[in-house]
């Protein structure tokens, strides 16, 4: 398990910047290779894990990695960037990026409660669709709203005056791939096993270990934004990952689930992911900005969810 943890980061930012380089030799426009690529990119490690999970019949573990990781993103990512100086954005940014993402959360959890299966997983896909075609036309056009265009063009940016080769990027995005794919089956079997062994929900586990594992590329662009003073990217990427995590995430393990069966997922938990995502948003909402004394309540809210997960 250990070794799927640490691959699988590393894999997924092979991945993500392989595919954006080779886009923008393609000539693909920054706002969509910010928005798609580097966005649904970033959150590869929670989908695919999950994907792999429902498609091996371990749904648990992957309505808990998708739920946990959601809950993770909100509270410890965005309270950590928060405790370590003030992280604000944009009321353009709040009133659209972050409230798309709650938005999709709240459809997300309403799948969730509903049932997890493959209408409703149909029905994330096609929220997905709008959700990302909004997203792009916004960074298309919006001119005081640039940190999605100028994250794809930074990233994008070798360092030299040599651009990238098409061949080597294709051969690291293909590897980059493989790593993510080897690394969730290796993430996802082994946590079944530890499951069984110590009679531990997968639930729990998916929560819990996975979750903490998947969310590790959040924490990490989070730290490294809040250190270069681009809180308003720090937030996008914080609110876009949960959004991809809920309609894609959620969409594709619905439809592995298949229309009979439904993903089994504690009630409880659901609504601690839906009530963290509204604080968040309603924090950001009143003063366009998190202060320490809210990352506190942020982590706060953390800590108060583990009972939830091992108890309910």
């Amino acid at each position: 398990m250990l070794a799927g943890l640490a691959v699988l980061p590393l894999a997924a930012d092979q991945l993500v910047l392989g595919a954006a380089r080779v886009a923008r030799q393609l000539r693909v426009a920054p706002a969509i290779v910010g928005v798609i690529i580097i966005g649904l990119g970033t959150s590869a490690p929670e989908f695919v894990v999950s994907g792999t999970a429902a498609g091996t019949g371990n749904g648990g573990i992957a309505a808990g990695n998708l739920v946990g990781s959601n809950i993770l993103n909100i509270t410890l990512v965005l309270g950590v960037a928060a405790l370590a100086g003030t992280v604000s954005a944009t009321s353009a940014v709040i009133n659209r990026e972050v409230f798309v993402s709650t938005a999709a959360v709240a459809l997300f959890a309403a799948a969730m409660l509903i049932g997890l299966n493959l209408w409703t997983g149909l029905l994330l896909c096609a929220g997905a669709v709008i959700a990302i075609t909004a997203l792009v036309r916004w960074a298309r056009t919006d001119q005081n709203n640039l940190a999605v265009t100028e994250q794809a063009v930074e990233f994008t940016t070798t360092g030299s005056d040599t651009p990238p080769r098409a061949g080597r990027e294709m051969a690291r995005t293909a590897a980059g791939l493989a790593g993510v794919l080897l690394a969730a089956q290796l993430l996802v079997s082994n946590a079944a096993a530890i499951a069984t062994r110590f009679g531990v929900p997968q639930v729990v586990i998916g929560a819990t270990l996975v979750a903490l594992g998947t969310s590790i590329p959040e924490l990490v662009a989070a730290v490294q934004a809040q250190r270069r003073g681009e809180t308003e990217l720090l937030i996008g990427n914080v609110f876009g990952s949960n959004m991809f995590n809920s309609l894609i995430g959620g969409g594709l393990v619905g439809i592995l689930t298949g229309p009979g069966d439904s993903v089994p997922i504690r009630t409880v938990l659901v609504l601690a992911m839906v009530a963290t995502t509204g604080l968040a948003w309603l924090l950001l909402r009143r003063d366009l900005r998190l202060t320490t004394a809210e990352a506190g309540l942020l982590l706060l809210g953390y800590i108060a969810t583990l009972p939830l997960i091992f108890t309910s």
